[in-house]
């Protein structure tokens, strides 16, 4: 595939502008989503501070990934396996949550820095990365749920409704747009979902008056704990597959580009994400990775320039010192973020029934069932009662009560000790 420009070329001012948007409208949706999600968990009553140190780190992150990271061109977001780990481990303080976020990031640039990441590759076969994409989604589920019936003083019904009838939408949008106008749906579905559920079913609540144009987030140093073995051991496993996911990432967009010096430019960029991970748990907020739906937008421009991405964090950047812009982010209907939520874990299903099939993953009966089980597993916990979850002892609640813990521990013991093939 041919490109109009390479990794290192820059652009002339006037297109570096528009990449750079496009890069944005790309980033923005993804960071406002799973942020939006955990900063309905903070207890001060505002997701305005949350987001703002969120869109800084990517922010920061972002850049650094482009001038001493990967250097390629790759957007960055919450990552949402991390996700799962966090709503998991909530009960046991925020404090203990950064704490492992730190100590997860530390792990992952240390295993960067110093080339073990490159072996943990085989553990991850085609079956198990299937199992880590579809099983993020289906253990989101209930998240998803309590977002699309959550309207506030709208009935749950009419707001599941709205929501269903929305998402369908999305769906028959995805299959008629092409190209550039693809890429940005779910920013699309943003601003156009908020004006509908506004019309529908009443405004929204806006900033207050004297929130401020410009601000940076006060208490950027987050809370610290010691957490207990079971929080840090789910982190851990969660790392585990963010691992994987950074080096898919970054493997996927180099063979696109026939880059040189992979292994070097894999390492750097896992160093860089475990280090973006470390500053995540200083400040309190979720940790990074860089997604894979890159090589879309790419193809999508015909600009493989990393260079396009700096204006985009400069954007983020930009978002983040204006409390005013991310208080109008924020006010975005839940409803509308669980649509948009659905859209992308939607795609991450279609993404690893696609790698599967490419694969050839699952060819005979067993592999159905190295796939199928820690799917079944994963989704079961995902939804157990409050009373069950509880009756764990608290050491290990944070393991048994993870769906994607518990999946992923069950499709590396299936694909490498029950069913384990001979390899030559």
């Amino acid at each position: 595939m041919e490109f109009d420009c390479g990794i290192d070329d820059r652009p002339e001012p006037a297109s570096l502008l528009i990449f750079g948007l496009q890069w944005l409208a790309v980033s923005v949706p993804t960071i406002l989503i799973i942020g939006k999600v955990v900063a309905g968990l903070q207890t001060d009553g505002s997701a305005v501070p949350y987001l703002q140190k969120l869109f800084l780190l990517i922010s920061l992150v972002l850049l650094a990934q482009v001038y001493l990271g990967h250097r390629l061109p790759l957007v960055l977001g919450p990552a949402t396996v991390l996700l799962v780990g966090i709503l998991a481990s909530f009960d046991r303080g925020s404090a203990a949550i950064n704490a492992s976020l730190l100590l997860g990031g530390l792990l992952l640039a240390g295993l960067a820095a110093t080339g073990i990441i490159g072996r943990l590759k085989s553990l991850f076969t085609p079956r198990v990365i299937t199992v880590v994409l579809i099983l993020i989604a289906f253990t989101l589920a209930p998240t998803i749920l309590d977002l699309v019936t959550g309207g506030g003083t709208v009935p749950s019904t009419q707001t599941f409704l709205f929501s269903l009838a929305f998402v369908l939408a999305l769906f028959i949008a995805n299959g008629f747009l092409k190209g550039i106008w693809k890429s940005p749906l779910p920013l699309w579905a943003i601003l156009l979902g908020t004006p509908a559920y506004i019309a529908l079913f009443g405004a929204v609540p806006l900033p207050p008056g004297e929130t401020a144009l410009l601000a940076l987030p006060g208490d950027l140093i987050a809370p610290l704990a010691v957490p207990d073995a079971g929080v840090l051991a789910a982190f851990l496993v969660c790392y585990l597959a963010l691992a994987v996911n950074d080096l898919g990432s970054i493997q996927s967009v180099g063979g696109l580009l026939r880059a040189s010096g992979m292994e070097e430019r894999v390492n750097r960029g896992v160093a860089v994400t475990g280090l973006g991970n470390v500053l995540a748990g200083l400040t309190g907020v979720i940790g990074p990775v860089n997604f894979s739906l890159s090589p879309g937008v790419i193809a999508a421009t015909g600009c493989a320039s990393r260079f396009a991405l700096v204006p985009a964090a400069v954007g983020l950047g930009l978002l983040a010192a204006s409390p005013l812009a991310i208080g109008y982010l924020a006010s975005i209907p839940g409803p509308v973020i669980g649509v948009v939520l659905t859209y992308v874990m939607a795609s991450q299903i279609a993404a690893g029934l696609v790698l599967a099939q490419e694969a050839g993953a699952v060819g005979a009966f067993d592999d159905g069932l190295i796939v199928g089980i820690p799917l079944l597993l994963g989704t079961v916990v995902a939804f157990l009662p409050p009373e069950v979850a509880t009756g764990f002892p608290a050491t290990v609640r944070p393991l048994l009560t993870n769906g994607f813990v518990v999946g992923i521990i069950v499709v590396l013991m299936l694909e490498h000790l029950v069913y384990r093939r001979t390899r030559s």
